[in-house]
């Protein structure tokens, strides 16, 4: 019996994921040739719809971050729709921590008929992968976690 083979992603996915892989503040300017001018784009922090905003979002990021950088590790593709897994590092300015950081999330696509992105939800957890890393904010949330879980 043959080994699954992994499957090449489609064009409009494998535009996405070198997009991603490759982003900076010059390459987010082209970002209305990959999304649907009303495309949706949520994460836990914001959800905004239309090109414009999701330019908006992605610029931010490379003004709250140094050195963001995305690696997308798996790629599903059924029909319409879409998921990546990826990490994404990059550091805090200072005085925050100049640490590197890593955050392992997913994000959800779905495509219109021309293969741009009518949605792009991100799923991450912001409190392990975030507030837990942050000084003073970090000792309440890993507490609060302890608290909750149960008990061994």
């Amino acid at each position: 019996m043959d080994a699954a083979r992994p499957v090449a992603p489609s064009p409009p996915l494998a535009a996405v994921v070198g997009f991603f892989e490759s982003i900076s503040p010059q390459s987010v300017e082209r970002i209305g040739e990959l999304y649907a001018p009303d495309a949706v784009f949520k994460d836990p922090f914001n959800e905004v719809t239309g090109v414009p905003e999701i330019r908006r979002i992605f610029l931010h990021m490379f003004e709250q971050v140094r050195a963001p950088r995305f690696v997308v590790h798996e790629t599903i593709e059924q029909g319409d729709a879409a998921m990546l897994t990826w990490d994404f590092a990059f550091a805090f300015p200072a005085p925050l921590s100049a640490r590197p950081r890593l955050i392992r999330g997913c994000t959800h696509l779905r495509f219109d008929g021309r293969g741009r992105i009518l949605l792009h939800r991100d799923y991450w957890d912001a409190a392990e992968e975030l507030y837990e890393q942050l000084p003073v904010l970090g000792a309440g949330m890993r507490w609060l976690r302890r608290r909750m879980s149960a008990p061994r």
